[in-house]
């Protein structure tokens, strides 16, 4: 997003010029805000897949600049650890069967990908976490050598002072001492984009903040990290931990963490957000570019906004607002919560049900909202990541009290007739949006995810062999089980 990192070290007048050039940015977009015309046009859905590279025993294969290079396929990049690789699907319109189209191009990019993999003894593995990753396979070394990367991980760092500190509490403990950002390799997303013209921004963003606690609790693939048991959906607890930046706190709210639900409901639109971003978070890569964005526009030029883009690539909310100048320029909704895995129908299923919901709450929101403190809804979220489909969500009613809770799988089903009329009023195809939310019901009822797939297997491993061979021996499982291409609630447990 943004501009090109070229090198790790900057200088005093560096982040000046950075953050006069960011309210530069805040301006120009203000103004293109302001034309009736700007952004207007039909929505759009893409996605973002980031993937594991393995060697044949499941442990992580630092390789990915060596794949890379096996593939001409423009899709796929190089993400933050030398065992990650990302593949960006082209967008395509939301009206008539996009999840086809989707789960038809997820499947060729990973054909691609696993084609390239195999050229230097890899396997490709779509999970939240890798169950078999260690402490060896993490730190300074797997990091992609980048500049990007090198001064992402320098300036958290030189913010911080300090080494992180990582603690998660599930079923088992995890507390870790870090020195660098690594540990965010350790996660992988699914990340959907949806264009959204900017008089609805506001709504649609609130709308895509109370969807994401109950589709996230059906859709958790990440239980494991270092061994440990810990959250259903545990990248939640460590991305957040693996890139703060703010190193001891001096006084109660005296900084803001860079990984983030919000601060609030979105009152007006989408310039507060990015208003928001440039307001709270210190830049830390102050690269400048060489057009002013208030020039391009006296020129009648639209502006990349550049600046502004790369400093809302360092602020990870976990649905982001989105400038892009392609297509005369638009807004989207980055989707950032969800998983990568179990397999390509399992994602597109959940992509269909987190996109629908988000359309069909849309136009509920100025009724919902007073009976929802958003306070509730940061909470419903790190529920759902920690308990997953055992979650207990508060959700609003109708008449006080409100909100009131509400099991995730009584509220799942409730919820999924308000998804299937956001898809088909978005003009999905009716046959469509049923296949895909027919994946979400079967899945709530037989009680299963990825993570509770994962837990229940582990434990049956375990009476068999050491730890370390059973996290081995269920990733294989898993790896098979996922490119049959089979959902994961029809996997089975033996």
């Amino acid at each position: 997003m943004g501009l090109a990192i070229e090198r790790e070290e900057f200088a005093p007048e560096d982040y000046r010029r950075f953050s006069q050039r960011l309210l530069e940015n805040v301006e120009a977009l203000r103004r293109l805000l302001s034309r009736p015309d700007f952004g207007v046009g039909p929505r759009t859905v893409g996605a973002e897949l980031e993937l594991f590279l393995v060697d044949s025993a499941g442990f992580p294969l630092p390789v990915n600049r060596q794949v890379l290079g096996q593939t001409m396929d423009p899709r796929v990049t190089l993400e933050i650890d030398r065992f990650n690789l990302e593949t960006n699907l082209r967008p395509s319109p939301l009206a008539g069967r996009p999840f086809t189209a989707l789960r038809e191009e997820f499947e060729d990019t990973l054909r691609e990908v696993r084609r390239a993999a195999a050229t230097q003894g890899a396997h490709v593995v779509v999970t939240g976490i890798l169950p078999t990753l260690r402490e060896a396979d993490l730190g300074s070394g797997a990091l992609t050598g980048m500049p990007r990367y090198r001064a992402l991980s320098a300036a958290i760092r030189r913010r911080r002072e300090t080494p992180f500190q990582v603690a998660i509490s599930g079923e088992d403990t995890l507390s870790l001492t870090w020195d660098d950002v690594t540990l965010e390799g350790a996660n992988t997303s699914l990340q959907f984009h949806l264009r959204v013209e900017p008089a609805e921004f506001a709504r649609m963003y609130n709308a895509a903040q109370l969807a994401t606690a109950p589709v996230l609790a059906v859709s958790t693939n990440s239980p494991f990290f270092l061994g440990r048991r810990l959250w259903e959906e545990t990248r939640v607890a460590l991305f957040r931990q693996a890139v703060d930046d703010r190193g001891e706190p001096t006084e109660p709210g005296s900084s803001h963490a860079r990984v983030t639900f919000g601060h609030g409901w979105a009152r007006e639109g989408a310039l507060e957000l990015f208003s928001e971003v440039v307001a709270l978070y210190a830049p830390l890569l102050p690269v400048v570019g060489a057009k002013s964005p208030l020039e391009c526009l006296s020129r009648g030029e639209l502006p990349g906004l550049d600046e502004l883009r790369l400093h809302q690539s360092t602020v990870w909310s976990w649905n982001r607002a989105i400038y892009d100048p392609k297509c005369g320029g638009h807004l989207r909704i980055e989707f950032r919560a969800l998983p990568a895995g179990p397999t390509v129908v399992d994602m597109v299923a959940n992509g269909a049900f987190l996109l629908g919901l988000t359309l069909g709450l849309a136009n509920q929101m100025d009724a919902m909202l007073p009976a929802m403190p958003f306070d509730s809804a940061r909470g419903n979220f790190l529920r759902a990541a920690k308990q997953g489909m055992e979650a207990t969500l508060l959700w609003p009613s109708e008449s006080a009290p409100s909100p009131r809770p509400v099991p995730v799988a009584e509220l799942v089903p409730r919820l999924l007739p308000v998804a299937r009329r956001g898809l088909v009023e978005g003009g999905v195809d009716a046959e469509e949006a049923d296949a895909m939310l027919g994946i979400i019901q079967a899945r709530v009822a037989a009680r299963r995810t990825g993570a509770s797939w994962q837990r229940q297997v582990l434990a049956k491993l375990e009476k068999q062999m050491p730890k370390a061979d059973a996290l081995a021996a269920l990733l294989e499982r898993y790896r098979q089980h996922a490119e049959s291409g089979a959902p994961v609630h029809e996997w089975p447990l033996d």
